[in-house]
């Protein structure tokens, strides 16, 4: 089943290719641009990408708008695909930011401000851009961002409550691009990383109105019990709101989704179809922590291969989202490298399944693996690889325990992201 297993994840990565989102999302009719029934002047076009996914996406959109281009910037992770001749292209640090972050936030930062009227900024935004853009509001630091970076990392909070902070503390995040580059029409397409693909949430929300106020931000601090750098606490005293929904600014955006993990989470169903498995999509919504998924995940193939429900095998289940990991102890992985550590655990020694779990930007947390790919013996040959699995998963040490046990999933940068994709193959026998 692992073969089957490759070849669903590959189906689900291709589904969520971000230069094909854009060509079939952005529309030139005439000297106009157009996306989701709005159009705008594209004599004077200024293309801004940011995320993962950038390289691929600006390319697309060069090839379609030719010489309307007149300006072209692509900020992406160290070893992710450059944009196109006659782009520039900054490539920063993810999930933590780094000075490079910083200078890419500086140049988006100079052409939003050089647009006027007559001039149309594109911004082409994917997964991760909100780490590489490393725009701390003055007097704010780079140190003192990393700082709350990280503590919000290992705190076990949700990727949308992160992007809360993130709004609060930065220049271009919380419909900050858009202020900038106002009066300029702003048109942007959005391949979402983020659960319910909300445009204010993905990349902390870079052209949409923000619903999120400074009082959310004290809330999420106090929930996970963080305490923010001098800095950051003195700037969220006298910082202003960020410009919410009803705010004129965004009269003339456009935030069009051309892209998503539903995208990818039906590919990778229909592949399993294929393959001769009933597919079973239980959400593309999943969020909380790796071990509770884990857990239900267990429950639901042991109900399989005991009474065929809610699915005759061979099936299988999928599902999409983005789990989270509370930090316990000192080791090395991710959310999915953590369901995939813990399915094995509980379902060691069980036949009949396979699963995976992976992040489809081709990196689980700070490693190069994009999950895990288990079954029934992964947990005994992890013990065969001279790791203990509970004693890692006590530690936070699913990459090491996957690695001994063969059971890593590498597939080097994908040139997208939208969230995580998990499936479990039940074959019956």
């Amino acid at each position: 089943m692992r073969k089957d297993l490759e070849e669903i994840f590959s189906a689900g990565l291709a589904a969520a290719d971000p230069a094909e989102a854009v060509s079939r999302s952005l529309h030139v009719e005439g000297g106009s641009l157009a996306a989701s029934g709005r159009s705008f002047d594209a004599e004077n076009v200024f293309v801004v990408a940011a995320g993962k996914a950038a390289g691929a996406m600006a390319r697309a959109a060069a090839e379609l708008l030719g010489d309307r281009v007149s300006g072209g910037l692509v900020v992406t992770k160290y070893g992710h695909e450059p944009g196109p001749e006659g782009f520039e292209t900054v490539f920063s640090s993810h999930p933590e930011p780094d000075e490079r972050g910083v200078e890419a936030a500086r140049k988006v930062q100079e052409m939003a401000e050089g647009l006027g009227e007559g001039d149309l900024l594109l911004a082409l935004i994917s997964g991760g851009a909100s780490a590489l853009l490393a725009d701390p509001a003055p007097p704010i630091e780079l140190a003192d961002l990393k700082r709350l970076t990280g503590d919000l990392l290992r705190s076990g909070a949700d990727i949308g409550e992160i992007n809360t902070i993130r709004k609060h503390v930065s220049v271009l995040k919380g419909g900050g691009l858009v202020r900038l580059a106002h009066p300029a029409p702003t048109m942007a397409l959005l391949l979402s990383d983020v659960v319910g693909d909300e445009p204010s949430s993905i990349a902390s929300g870079l052209t949409a109105p923000d619903p999120t106020t400074l009082q959310d931000t004290r809330r999420v601090l106090d929930r996970y019990e963080i305490e923010p750098p001098e800095s950051i606490a003195a700037h969220l005293q006298i910082a202003e709101e960020t410009p919410g929904p009803g705010d004129p600014i965004f009269d003339d955006v456009v935030n069009l989704i051309c892209g998503g993990g539903r995208h990818a989470a039906e590919a990778a169903s229909e592949k399993a179809r294929e393959l001769g498995y009933a597919p079973l999509l239980l959400t593309t919504t999943l969020t909380g922590d790796a071990l509770g998924a884990a857990s239900m995940y267990a429950a639901i193939v042991r109900e399989v291969l005991a009474s065929g429900n809610p699915a005759e095998p061979p099936c299988a289940i999928v599902s999409g989202g983005e789990a989270t990991v509370s930090v316990r102890g000192s080791g090395t992985g991710g959310p999915n490298q953590e369901f995939a550590l813990a399915l094995a655990i509980e379902l060691a020694g069980v036949e009949g399944w396979a699963a995976f779990s992976a992040d489809t930007d081709g990196n689980d947390g700070s490693t190069e693996a994009a999950g895990g790919i288990v079954d029934g013996e992964t947990a005994q040959r992890v013990r065969e690889g001279g790791v203990d699995p509970d004693e890692a998963l006590a530690n936070n040490d699913s990459h090491a325990a996957l690695e001994a046990g063969g059971a890593l999933l590498v597939t080097g940068p994908t040139g997208t992201n939208v969230n995580d994709v998990r499936v479990a193959l039940i074959s019956g026998g």
